[in-house]
């Protein structure tokens, strides 16, 4: 599939690494909830990303260059500046308001509540509105890293994001099956300071699989790469 154009700027390397800053980009061998016998096809154009943020220095921008995980989960007493949707919000048997729904929380950050970009990802999964094998995935993950500079600058200024997205497909999309489904999104995130302050909006492009265990069963996000 070709994507639509990504910025190459230093802040789309930010919103990279904040979805890298998440396990789970990389190729799914079978869930918990997906009727494929792990035998499910990739989906065509989506760019794999397997390691785990720090793991090579070929693999993704420098701590230095944009915010990476941090090495412990946080508990925020209070949900992040205009909440995040839930699960029960949408239509759970609409795989689009999933994909979106999962996404939206996932590229949701609140420097006020969060200690970095991988609360985000297991609030996400806290929710549920993931596999239970990828939710696991992100709650496990650890990183000996601290958060790099830009998170630094948008603790000083007390930064929340507001994520807009928009459905960007082609026909080389795989058909939706009783139980697996594709769908690809460009999200742009934008950063807020509660003083004011302000950032060039990032924008990325994301390929969500989703899975069900039977038609008419609710759909989970299984998977989440990104280019």
């Amino acid at each position: 599939m070709t994507a639509p154009s990504v910025r190459r700027t230093a802040a789309t390397v930010l919103a990279l690494a904040l979805a890298l800053a998440l396990p789970g980009c990389g190729a799914v061998g079978g869930d918990d909830q997906g009727g494929s016998g792990g035998k499910e096809r990739a989906h065509p154009g989506a760019t794999r990303q397997s390691p785990a943020p720090g793991a090579s220095a070929g693999t993704g921008p420098s701590p230095d260059a944009s915010p990476s995980a941090t090495g412990e989960a946080s508990e925020p007493a209070e949900p992040p500046k205009g909440g995040v949707p839930k699960p029960e919000d949408v239509d759970q048997k609409d795989p689009d308001a999933v994909g979106k729904g999962a996404l939206t929380a996932m590229w949701t950050y609140d420097t006020d509540v969060d200690r970095g970009p991988r609360d985000a990802g297991v609030r996400t999964a806290d929710a549920g509105w993931l596999t239970e094998t990828y939710a696991r995935r992100l709650r496990d993950h650890r990183s000996g890293s601290a958060p790099g500079a830009q998170w630094e600058t948008w603790s000083q200024h007390r930064a929340y994001t507001t994520v807009e997205l928009a459905k960007t497909e082609d026909a080389s999309k795989p058909g939706d099956t009783d139980t697996v489904a594709w769908r690809q999104w460009t999200i742009t995130t934008a950063p807020h300071g509660r003083d004011g302050w302000k950032q060039q909006p990032t924008t990325t492009v994301a390929f969500v699989h989703l899975v069900r265990a039977a038609a008419g069963k609710p759909w989970r996000v299984a998977d989440v790469s990104v280019r």
